[in-house]
């Protein structure tokens, strides 16, 4: 992995885990960002690249035009969930990704939690 999306990687973990109460896990071998025990951002990267699923219950539709999204595998999709998949040389859209991640952290955790917390977009 490039050391860009390896800073990409690093910098779209610390955005998710600025949520209230969210906290990283690793189920199956894989990073995942959660809020109590819900999951809300599934974040791996490798020799290959980055993979970043979400959970978008409004902006599914239009998450699915982008060429690097596509439905979550094991049924995943059905209810909302995308991936995007980026090669390690690929660029990454890291705004739209945070706004995915923020949609995601909503559609999850209790809304105590998010209900006066401002849209979140990068830093």
């Amino acid at each position: 992995m490039t050391g860009s999306l390896r800073r990409t990687t690093a910098a779209l973990r610390r955005f998710a885990l600025a949520f209230p109460q969210a906290h990283e896990d690793f189920p199956w071998g894989e990073c995942v960002i959660k809020v109590g025990k819900r999951i809300f951002v599934f974040l791996n990267h490798d020799a290959q690249g980055l993979r970043v699923t979400v959970k978008l219950p409004r902006s599914c539709g239009a998450a699915l035009l982008a060429p690097f999204a596509k439905p979550a595998g094991y049924g995943l999709g059905r209810s909302g969930w995308v991936t995007a998949t980026f090669a390690s040389r690929e660029a990454v859209p890291f705004d739209v990704l945070c706004s995915w991640i923020d949609e995601s952290y909503r559609a999850v955790a209790p809304k105590k939690l998010w209900a006066d917390l401002p849209l979140r977009g990068p830093a």
